[in-house]
């Protein structure tokens, strides 16, 4: 009951939507500040997809996954990125570190999660900063690529967003996305991006990967959870994190929640 309450509270507008969002992930941030949980994602596994990591980030091996899936969309070498909604950080280290960007910024609406960052992640070209995506705090046409990770279902105004992707992207740049939705909500969501002014490159039904990656991670983040999180607010934790027998694995598990990846540009 008090979780078919709390999905009513957070979609009952745009204003408590970015409020909710805002308090949970400061109050996660607070909760587990160590080293050892750098993703918040669903993460992603397909046959044949395994790209080398560092022993110290095979922990984490398919949250990167969606990371690596994601950016590959467009060669991003060299490129200046903005991750928009970096979470606890570790996506954007993984890109920089394994995937030789110019440089890349991550900002996310979370204080407590920048702060977070700022202490965790050490590298050159890397740097995190507080900021919200439907008032992104950059000059117009300054990136080469924009990411965004599983974060879009969080926001009160996806048009706003996406104006704003558009506004700080560079002519020919290019937006890298995934996240998931309803059906009813992914359809709105395609109309959304065909009057942003940005062309689709590429698009992935990817479902059935995240469904298979949260399998994996099961164990994992329920022990990260029954260690930092109070019981009473436990279940609450493992649905939002995908655990299998949560209301978000049996929503993937009964195609009534579908997960999508896609890639687009900005025109010359």
């Amino acid at each position: 009951m008090f979780e078919k309450l709390l999905v009513w509270f957070v979609h009952s507008g745009p204003g408590t939507k970015r409020w909710f969002w805002r308090t949970w992930y400061n109050i996660f941030a607070k909760m587990a500040r160590g080293p050892d949980f750098r993703f918040m994602n669903y993460g992603y596994a397909k046959d044949g997809f395994f790209p080398d990591l560092f022993p110290g980030d095979e922990i984490e091996r398919y949250p990167i996954h969606l990371y690596h899936h994601t950016v590959t969309q467009a060669n991003v070498t060299n490129k200046v990125i903005l991750e928009v909604g970096s979470g606890r950080g570790g996506g954007a280290s993984y890109i920089s570190r394994y995937l030789n960007p110019q440089s890349i910024t991550g900002i996310d609406i979370s204080k407590e999660a920048i702060q977070l960052c700022n202490t965790l992640y050490k590298e050159d070209g890397l740097c995190f900063k507080e900021g919200d995506s439907e008032d992104i705090p950059f000059d117009e046409c300054v990136f080469d690529i924009v990411l965004n990770v599983e974060s879009s279902h969080c926001y009160g105004d996806i048009n706003v967003f996406l104006s704003e992707v558009k506004r700080v992207l560079k002519p020919g740049g290019c937006f890298l996305w995934c996240d998931f939705r309803t059906i009813e909500k992914m359809e709105e969501l395609e109309k959304q991006f065909s009057n942003s002014g940005l062309k689709k490159i590429k698009d992935q039904d990817i479902t059935s990967n995240i469904i298979t990656a949260l399998d994996h991670l099961t164990a994992f983040r329920k022990e990260n959870i029954k260690r930092h999180v109070p019981r009473v607010m436990r279940k609450v934790f493992e649905s939002y994190a995908g655990v299998r027998g949560g209301r978000v694995h049996n929503a993937f598990i009964a195609d009534e929640i579908i997960y999508m990846s896609a890639a687009f540009q900005k025109p010359f």
